[in-house]
């Protein structure tokens, strides 16, 4: 009789073990949803979708994509930190999570997810007029240093990436801006096309048609390398102006965290899958937009860096919330 009860005994505890196994094991066994920060119709919006069009193939489910906007992106980025960490519920987060807590705008951070990958890291572009007297870089700071807070550079908002990559080139040369805020990158254009401001500081693929139609000349870009759909338009560092952490505006992928390590994995192969899939590959290359993956280690130092180098920006131009 006891025997046959420690027999019994065993039987359970093999089958409690035995059963979240096989449960993890078949992940995922259903539909995953993929939440958007941001409004329908936008370009992460339209990367998110694209990313996923095909995710049956390397998931062997859907992914069904939900904006959920609100609070600069809080509101997204923060239902899935709060979701169940099951692998079910994924979130575009983009470069707002590097600022929300340097702002003072929440406490939401990396810290707060298990991280994917990184998609795309997009650089700053500095533009001006076609008849405008800056024909370098050169021409821009040396102007700029002679002439303190006389150049007006126009931003798509406070706290914004494109304000901060120009504010950053401002902090390590010594240079003082007066920078003229806009509600996004089209005003912004618009403003510098109608001369009423002298530069503006956009992602270099918010102003690719005016480029390709001659209307705005492009003195430089904070990144690495030079764009591709960019040939003639110089680095920072190689019109003489190197920045060591530039600010860059960035896409990437995370869950919430405490997401058992089998679906993390099987998320992170079928993503890495995903971002090599031609028609991403193709949409992100008619955007303009740089595709940049990393792995989550990389994303992880990516993220700690781009902390580091915006506290004291922020600090510079009057927007650091909590030191």
């Amino acid at each position: 009789m006891k025997s046959r009860c420690g027999l019994g005994l065993v039987a359970i505890l093999v089958a409690s073990i035995a059963l979240p196994l096989s449960a993890l094991a078949a992940f995922p066994e259903r539909d995953i949803t993929l939440v958007v920060p941001w409004a329908a119709g936008g370009g992460t919006d339209t990367l998110a979708r694209t990313l996923v069009k095909n995710s049956k193939k390397f998931f062997g489910v859907n992914m069904n994509v939900i904006n959920r906007v609100g609070g600069t992106g809080v509101v997204g980025m923060n239902s899935v930190a709060m979701s169940k960490p099951d692998g079910y519920t994924v979130a575009v987060v983009t470069f707002h999570l590097s600022a929300y807590r340097l702002l003072g705008m929440s406490d939401l951070s990396y810290r707060d997810f298990d991280l994917i990958a990184l998609l795309n890291r997009s650089q700053a572009g500095l533009s001006v007029r076609m008849d405008s007297p800056f024909k370098t870089m050169k021409d821009l700071v040396d102007y700029a240093k002679a002439n303190p807070g006389v150049l007006t550079v126009g931003h798509a908002g406070p706290g914004q990436a494109w304000h901060l990559a120009a504010a950053s080139l401002a902090n390590k040369y010594g240079l003082k801006f007066t920078f003229v805020p806009f509600d996004g990158a089209a005003p912004t254009r618009t403003a510098l096309v109608g001369g009423h401001v002298s530069v503006a500081t956009t992602g270099m693929d918010e102003v690719l048609q005016f480029y390709q139609v001659k209307q705005i000349r492009l003195l430089g870009a904070n990144s690495p390398a030079r764009h591709p759909a960019f040939p003639d338009v110089p680095t920072f560092a190689e019109a003489g102006f190197p920045i060591e952490n530039p600010v860059f505006d960035w896409r990437g992928l995370t869950v919430a965290k405490g997401t058992p390590p089998e679906a993390l994995q099987i998320l992170r192969d079928g993503f890495k899958k995903a971002a090599e899939d031609p028609e991403y590959i193709a949409l992100m290359d008619k955007l303009a937009l740089p595709r940049t993956y990393m792995d989550h280690q990389q994303f992880e130092q990516f993220l700690i860096g781009m902390e580091k180098s915006l506290e004291p920006i922020l600090d510079s131009v009057g927007l650091l919330k909590k030191k």
